[in-house]
């Protein structure tokens, strides 16, 4: 009995280890001294957040979940490839989407975002949820009504955007990266997301006053 308690302290032990780490170290564990159960945790890190960029981005729960696996089996072949200096997260997601596209390209389907998930706005954010930026501070029932419509122009208007800018739009606003992040899971300058987003933001605002015209 003893024995099964001592192992199972030093497994919580050995948890707890793990999830102090960052997820770099976390990395440097497995590549480094082959500790699968911090690669283990970094999936585990990483599993809501990114499986929920890659179906909005794919449209698709299943097709989502066979590049989250993907995504992680590149990492997982590629780790020898990550510069420790990097912070991982952009590189995450920047395999994510480099599968997520060549995922489209082979089954030849289109993608329909979701607007429903909002990313909280913090210190640290550059901007606050995406369907925000066209919302009014206070709104009552008929209001509600209306940015339900609006959200569904939205919606449409962010899948017709080209897809350079459609993958700026769902890095920054719809999973909360910094504009240097985006820029960096992109293999972009800082301004070059800048300006898809403003781009994005004054095509869209485009297509609610015309949808209001006709209202």
């Amino acid at each position: 009995m003893n024995g099964i308690i001592e192992q199972d302290a030093l497994r919580l032990t050995e948890r707890l280890v793990l999830v102090a780490l960052s997820d770099e170290e976390l990395l440097l564990q497995y590549r480094d001294h082959g500790n699968r159960p911090a690669f283990e945790e970094l999936v585990h890190r990483y599993e809501k957040e990114l499986y929920g960029y890659l179906r909005n981005y794919l449209g698709d729960p299943e097709m989502a979940e066979d590049v989250f696996q993907q995504t992680f089996l590149q990492i997982y072949l590629k780790c020898d490839q990550f510069e420790p200096e990097r912070k991982l997260r952009p590189w995450l997601y920047a395999v994510a989407t480099n599968q997520a596209i060549d995922h489209q390209r082979r089954c030849g389907r289109h993608r329909m975002a979701s607007l429903d998930r909002r990313i909280g706005k913090d210190e640290e954010s550059d901007t606050g949820a995406f369907i925000e930026l066209f919302d009014s501070p206070q709104r009552g029932p008929a209001e509600e009504s209306e940015i339900h419509e609006q959200a569904d122009e939205i919606r449409r208007a962010v899948n017709d955007l080209p897809e350079q800018t459609r993958q700026v739009v769902l890095l920054v606003y719809f999973q909360g990266l910094k504009y240097r992040e985006a820029a960096q899971a992109l293999g972009i300058p800082v301004g070059t997301v800048k300006s898809r987003i403003h781009g994005a933001i004054q095509k869209l605002g485009e297509v609610l006053t015309l949808a209001r015209k006709f209202q």
